[in-house]
């Protein structure tokens, strides 16, 4: 098994370190979703007819460890993490790839989880080294509050492009036009790449700016959370 470290240095700017590695996000108020007994994730968009890959085939070779940090778009850290699984690159070229249309360009991905959310990332952004579908997380296997059956984890993006729970990947040639968003959304408008570094907190408006509204929400959230994204 293949290991890849991810050198710790400094937080990225505007994160604080906890000790304690919390379910966090937009549902936390709803159970995690119910994991299929044989679950799949299905390659479409231009992968036409999609294809469906049991996860036990996807993450059975070529395995590897990740050691990284996460990182919260609300403000906190979570240090010293090791995820098993396998490199999305290699996913990516294994079975989406070959499956492509003659000519076909693609440029993002949409990557869904069984709990309904999603993120739209770019292509390159995922072909990264250490961009992983990790199925355990410190040597046990996912659960409901990490994301079980498979985790999207890429440590150069906030947590909310870590989509959990993956059950759909679409490869796309463009991204697609923005739908209607609720008031909400608009003031909360995610940054179309969310690196931690850059600190891409917010579509429109600096991160540093910012930062005050989000640690407001962790604080709320994280109350919610108890030490149990």
């Amino acid at each position: 098994m293949t290991e890849t470290t991810r050198p710790r240095a400094i937080l990225p700017p505007g994160q604080r370190a906890i000790d304690f590695f919390p379910r966090f996000g937009r549902r936390i108020d709803q159970p995690p979703p119910t994991v299929p007994a044989h679950p799949t994730v299905t390659f479409g968009g231009a992968v036409a007819p999609p294809i469906e890959v049991p996860v036990d085939d996807l993450v059975g070779a070529d395995r590897r460890v990740l050691d990284a940090d996460f990182h919260c778009v609300a403000g906190w850290s979570v240090t010293g993490l090791r995820w098993e699984g396998v490199a999305f690159a290699d996913v990516y070229r294994r079975y989406v790839a070959p499956a492509l249309p003659p000519g076909t360009t693609v440029t993002h991905l949409m990557v869904r989880g069984l709990d309904g959310e999603h993120f739209l990332a770019l292509l390159d952004d995922l072909l990264s080294d250490d961009v992983f579908l990790a199925d355990r997380l410190d040597g046990r296997p996912l659960d409901g509050t990490h994301g079980a059956p498979l985790r999207l984890v890429n440590p150069a993006q906030y947590g909310y492009a870590n989509i959990k729970h993956v059950c759909r990947v679409d490869a796309l040639a463009g991204a697609p036009a923005a739908g209607p968003a609720s008031l909400l959304e608009r003031l909360l408008q995610s940054h179309p790449r969310a690196r931690v570094w850059e600190e891409e907190r917010h579509g429109t408006v600096p991160g540093r700016l910012v930062r005050p509204i989000y640690r407001a929400i962790k604080t709320v959230l994280l109350a919610k959370a108890g030490r149990g994204e």
